[in-house]
């Protein structure tokens, strides 16, 4: 019974309302929380911005301003002068005197005695016809069959039996030269058109020239220049 009383004396006190009061604080704290805990959890924009978290912060230096270099100007290369040595000019070698052309080899056409002297311009006494007349060659005496040869180089112009010289083999040779072998027997060695060297020989001696058969056998040899009778023993000579 008493002990009744004793609760209901601490509920019906001051006890009781410090209780309340306690109850009461209890529910504002909580309310309080529950709406300005709410509300900030429920706003987003009342966040406050996440911090990044920087590691080993640098001191921000002003920007360096980057200026692209110019690339640098291609050095053009300069044309180099070749400067050629001048070519030697050869000397100019003085031209050599030309000298005259050897005469060409002239030989005798027979080796005898003259038995008749070249007398072109004055006639002489002739025993065959017992005249008086001209004598365009000269006579070399020598036996029948004695070779006779080409006095020079030359080509056989006519080979032919004439009325009064016999037996007649004509030779051209350059310059205008041309030199006759008459009184030779009929057998010849060359015909006409041959080429002979000086010294060929031509044919032999005979006794065909009707006009000087009272000298024997012999070889009448002529020579004209330009068809103009030469003393053959000039000719020879040369």
């Amino acid at each position: 019974m008493e002990r009744g009383k004793h609760q209901a004396s601490i509920f019906g006190g001051a006890g009781f309302y410090i209780a309340l009061l306690l109850c009461v604080l209890a529910a504002g704290v909580g309310g309080y929380f529950w709406l300005f805990a709410g509300n900030e959890a429920a706003d987003p924009a009342s966040d406050p911005p996440p911090v990044t978290e920087v590691e080993n912060p640098v001191t921000a230096k002003p920007p360096v301003e980057v200026v692209n270099p110019e690339p640098p100007a291609k050095e053009v290369e300069k044309p180099v002068t070749v400067v050629m040595p001048e070519r030697e000019t050869p000397p100019v070698m003085a031209t050599p005197p030309v000298e005259p052309e050897p005469p060409a080899l002239i030989v005798s056409p027979l080796a005898g005695e003259t038995v008749g002297a070249f007398s072109a311009d004055m006639p002489v006494y002739n025993e065959t016809t017992r005249d008086w007349r001209t004598h365009e060659g000269v006579d070399i005496s020598a036996p029948a069959g004695t070779t006779v040869v080409a006095a020079a180089a030359g080509t056989v112009q006519s080979v032919a039996v004439d009325d009064r010289l016999g037996t007649t083999v004509v030779i051209a040779h350059k310059d205008g030269y041309v030199t006759t072998y008459a009184g030779l027997q009929e057998e010849v060695s060359v015909t006409e058109g041959d080429s002979v060297s000086a010294g060929a020989q031509v044919g032999t001696v005979g006794n065909t020239t009707l006009t000087e058969s009272a000298l024997g056998a012999h070889l009448h040899f002529a020579v004209t220049k330009d068809d103009v009778p030469v003393d053959p023993a000039d000719y020879l000579g040369q």
